[in-house]
Protein backbone atom coordinates (compact mmCIF):
# COMPACT_ATOMS: atom_id res chain seq x y z
CA UNK A 1 0.00 0.00 0.00
CA UNK A 2 1.20 3.33 -0.93
CA UNK A 3 1.52 5.65 2.11
CA UNK A 4 1.24 9.11 -0.06
CA UNK A 5 -2.24 8.94 -0.79
CA UNK A 6 -3.14 8.28 2.46
CA UNK A 7 -1.29 11.12 3.77
CA UNK A 8 -2.60 13.47 1.45
CA UNK A 9 -6.06 12.37 2.28
CA UNK A 10 -5.31 12.85 5.72
CA UNK A 11 -4.67 16.38 4.95
CA UNK A 12 -7.30 16.91 2.84
CA UNK A 13 -9.93 15.69 5.07
CA UNK A 14 -7.98 17.43 7.97
CA UNK A 15 -8.92 20.47 6.03
CA UNK A 16 -12.25 19.74 5.02
CA UNK A 17 -12.59 18.70 8.80
CA UNK A 18 -11.53 22.07 9.86
CA UNK A 19 -13.36 24.08 7.69
CA UNK A 20 -16.81 21.94 9.09
CA UNK A 21 -15.58 22.68 12.57
CA UNK A 22 -14.88 26.27 12.15
CA UNK A 23 -18.79 26.84 10.38
CA UNK A 24 -20.06 24.53 13.82
CA UNK A 25 -18.63 26.84 16.34
CA UNK A 26 -20.03 29.47 14.70
CA UNK A 27 -23.45 28.81 14.64
CA UNK A 28 -23.25 27.91 18.20
CA UNK A 29 -25.60 30.01 20.65
CA UNK A 30 -24.52 32.28 22.78
CA UNK A 31 -25.27 31.34 26.64
CA UNK A 32 -28.87 33.83 26.31
CA UNK A 33 -30.07 32.11 23.58
CA UNK A 34 -29.53 29.02 24.73
CA UNK A 35 -31.07 29.33 28.02
CA UNK A 36 -34.33 31.48 26.53
CA UNK A 37 -34.29 28.00 23.45
CA UNK A 38 -34.30 25.74 26.39
CA UNK A 39 -36.65 27.60 28.30
CA UNK A 40 -39.67 27.14 25.33
CA UNK A 41 -41.92 24.43 25.67
CA UNK A 42 -40.02 21.58 22.67
CA UNK A 43 -40.45 17.88 23.34
CA UNK A 44 -36.90 16.74 25.34
CA UNK A 45 -34.94 13.83 24.28
CA UNK A 46 -33.77 12.81 28.07
CA UNK A 47 -31.01 10.54 28.07
CA UNK A 48 -29.58 8.19 30.68
CA UNK A 49 -26.64 5.84 30.82
CA UNK A 50 -28.91 2.91 31.57
CA UNK A 51 -26.16 -0.11 31.44
CA UNK A 52 -22.73 -0.27 30.45
CA UNK A 53 -23.25 -2.72 27.60
CA UNK A 54 -26.01 -0.65 25.79
CA UNK A 55 -26.83 2.82 24.44
CA UNK A 56 -28.13 5.20 27.00
CA UNK A 57 -31.80 4.79 27.39
CA UNK A 58 -33.44 7.55 25.50
CA UNK A 59 -37.32 8.82 25.67
CA UNK A 60 -39.28 11.84 24.71
CA UNK A 61 -40.89 13.98 27.41
CA UNK A 62 -41.77 16.98 28.78
CA UNK A 63 -39.47 19.36 30.79
CA UNK A 64 -39.65 22.51 32.46
CA UNK A 65 -36.52 25.01 32.95
CA UNK A 66 -36.33 28.85 33.74
CA UNK A 67 -32.83 30.80 32.51
CA UNK A 68 -30.54 30.25 35.06
CA UNK A 69 -32.21 27.33 37.01
CA UNK A 70 -32.41 23.89 37.08
CA UNK A 71 -34.52 21.97 34.49
CA UNK A 72 -37.25 19.46 35.72
CA UNK A 73 -38.84 16.67 34.62
CA UNK A 74 -41.66 14.95 36.01
CA UNK A 75 -41.77 10.75 35.96
CA UNK A 76 -42.99 7.66 37.94
CA UNK A 77 -40.89 6.68 40.85
CA UNK A 78 -40.71 2.99 40.08
CA UNK A 79 -40.56 3.51 36.00
CA UNK A 80 -37.32 1.96 34.55
CA UNK A 81 -35.95 6.02 33.06
CA UNK A 82 -36.13 6.65 37.37
CA UNK A 83 -33.99 3.65 38.18
CA UNK A 84 -31.78 4.89 35.72
CA UNK A 85 -31.57 8.24 36.79
CA UNK A 86 -30.64 7.10 40.48
CA UNK A 87 -28.41 4.64 39.36
CA UNK A 88 -26.44 7.03 37.62
CA UNK A 89 -27.00 10.24 39.35
CA UNK A 90 -26.97 12.21 36.29
CA UNK A 91 -29.04 12.81 32.47
CA UNK A 92 -28.68 14.54 29.74
CA UNK A 93 -31.68 16.25 27.59
CA UNK A 94 -31.49 17.68 24.22
CA UNK A 95 -34.59 19.82 22.59
CA UNK A 96 -34.79 21.14 18.61
CA UNK A 97 -36.59 22.32 16.62
CA UNK A 98 -36.70 21.84 12.53
CA UNK A 99 -38.23 25.28 11.77
CA UNK A 100 -37.92 27.94 10.61
CA UNK A 101 -34.00 26.72 10.97
CA UNK A 102 -33.65 23.49 12.82
CA UNK A 103 -31.72 24.80 16.34
CA UNK A 104 -31.32 22.17 19.01
CA UNK A 105 -30.02 22.95 23.08
CA UNK A 106 -28.46 19.69 24.89
CA UNK A 107 -27.80 20.01 28.47
CA UNK A 108 -26.18 17.14 30.94
CA UNK A 109 -25.71 17.65 34.24
CA UNK A 110 -25.84 16.00 37.82
CA UNK A 111 -29.55 15.22 39.59
CA UNK A 112 -29.02 17.60 42.45
CA UNK A 113 -32.22 16.08 44.16
CA UNK A 114 -36.00 13.88 43.64
CA UNK A 115 -38.84 15.37 45.34
CA UNK A 116 -42.79 14.06 45.29
CA UNK A 117 -44.60 15.86 42.76
CA UNK A 118 -47.04 18.41 43.46
CA UNK A 119 -50.47 18.99 42.29
CA UNK A 120 -48.88 23.10 41.42
CA UNK A 121 -45.80 21.47 39.51
CA UNK A 122 -48.08 19.06 37.51
CA UNK A 123 -50.32 22.17 36.67
CA UNK A 124 -47.71 23.91 35.39
CA UNK A 125 -45.90 21.01 33.47
CA UNK A 126 -49.39 20.37 31.76
CA UNK A 127 -50.26 24.09 31.51
CA UNK A 128 -46.90 24.62 29.77
CA UNK A 129 -47.43 21.50 26.86
CA UNK A 130 -51.18 21.38 26.45
CA UNK A 131 -53.97 24.23 25.46
CA UNK A 132 -55.85 25.76 28.79
CA UNK A 133 -59.00 23.93 27.43
CA UNK A 134 -57.00 20.65 27.91
CA UNK A 135 -55.28 20.76 31.23
CA UNK A 136 -58.29 19.82 33.50
CA UNK A 137 -59.02 17.05 32.03
CA UNK A 138 -54.94 15.76 31.43
CA UNK A 139 -54.88 16.53 35.21
CA UNK A 140 -57.66 13.99 36.30
CA UNK A 141 -56.82 11.19 33.68
CA UNK A 142 -52.44 11.38 35.34
CA UNK A 143 -54.61 11.27 38.68
CA UNK A 144 -56.61 8.55 38.03
CA UNK A 145 -55.06 6.33 35.57
CA UNK A 146 -50.98 7.02 36.01
CA UNK A 147 -50.26 7.59 39.49
CA UNK A 148 -47.84 9.95 41.72
CA UNK A 149 -45.03 11.10 40.20
CA UNK A 150 -41.99 12.53 41.23
CA UNK A 151 -40.12 15.25 40.41
CA UNK A 152 -35.90 15.35 39.16
CA UNK A 153 -34.06 18.89 38.91
CA UNK A 154 -30.86 18.57 36.99
CA UNK A 155 -27.82 21.24 36.88
CA UNK A 156 -26.84 21.75 34.13
CA UNK A 157 -23.28 21.60 33.88
CA UNK A 158 -22.54 21.08 29.72
CA UNK A 159 -24.46 23.00 27.08
CA UNK A 160 -24.08 21.85 23.22
CA UNK A 161 -26.00 24.17 20.77
CA UNK A 162 -26.76 24.87 16.96
CA UNK A 163 -28.47 26.99 15.14
CA UNK A 164 -28.62 26.09 11.29
CA UNK A 165 -29.54 29.51 10.21
CA UNK A 166 -27.00 31.21 11.90
CA UNK A 167 -24.60 31.71 8.68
Amino acid sequence: MNPRPRRGLCRAGTAVLSVVAGSVRGMALSAEEREQFLAEPHIGALSVVERPDRAPLTIPLWYQYNPGGELWVRTLPESRKMRAIKAAGRFGLMAQRTAPTVRYVSVEGPVTRIEPDTPERAHEMAARYLPAEKVGAYLEFERTRIGEHVVVFLRPERWLSLDMGAF
